[in-house]
């Protein structure tokens, strides 16, 4: 899914319903820059998803010295982040080609918005599970929550399964320490000036078909 068209609108229309009607334009840079700190802290278990929600907004709101109730503004941003359903060009062709796969959704995010996306959207039917990181007990990267997937699913084959996400530190990372084949998905083509080396990093969703085909795709030099 485009979360950044999601994210976008959500966040417009709940500036709206609070009354700020400029709120888009002069806070979302600063929101974009503590809420990937905060997602970096629970990635690194040092926060909980819970209390990231309600953590970004008091943030926000005390650099910009708004006085509106971060926890009343977290719960409707998320009622309007469950309604949008934007789709990534290809993505439904990636997933009607691979129907010979089985297919999981993991995510870190707020499982009442990822189903309700996923029920206002074409993919839901694609996929066999919907792992989420409230009810596995873990988050992406740590390799609990890839346990948990995997005994959802009832496979042991690593060498079978692959990871595709856009986050080096919580997909990539997380596919790295399980031992899996990963494939970064950059449509942007953002420079990699990590140590964290994607198996394939991709500009074009379509690209997955080929890889999981058994094509090289964009391979890293050097790796198995």
């Amino acid at each position: 899914m485009d979360f950044a068209l999601s994210e976008h609108a959500a966040l417009h229309n709940t500036f709206m319903d609070f009354k700020i009607p400029n709120g888009f334009v002069d806070m979302h840079d600063s929101y974009r820059a503590i809420s990937k700190v905060l997602w970096n802290d629970l990635e690194q278990g040092n926060i909980a998803l819970r209390e990231l929600g309600v953590e970004r907004f008091r943030r926000l709101f005390l650099e910009h010295q708004t006085d509106k109730d971060p926890v009343a503004f977290s719960n409707t941003y998320l009622g309007y982040l469950g309604k949008e359903a934007h789709l990534m060009a290809g993505a439904l062709e990636v997933l009607e080609e691979l129907s010979h796969c089985r297919l999981v959704i993991m995510t870190n995010g707020f499982g009442e918005v990822q189903k309700s996306r996923l029920q206002n959207s074409e993919l839901g039917s694609h996929f066999e599970h919907i792992v989420i990181s409230e009810e596995a007990g873990y988050q992406k990267p740590d390799s609990g929550i890839f346990d948990y997937a995997f005994s959802k699913i009832g496979i042991e084959a690593k060498t079978k399964t692959i990871i595709v996400g856009d986050s080096l530190t919580s997909d990539i990372q997380g596919g790295i320490n399980y031992g899996i084949d990963t494939v970064w998905f950059n449509p942007n083509g953002k420079k990699n000036d990590s140590e964290i080396q994607p198996t394939y990093e991709i500009q074009d969703l379509l690209e997955v078909i080929d890889i999981v085909n058994g094509s090289i795709g964009n391979r890293k030099e050097g790796d198995k």
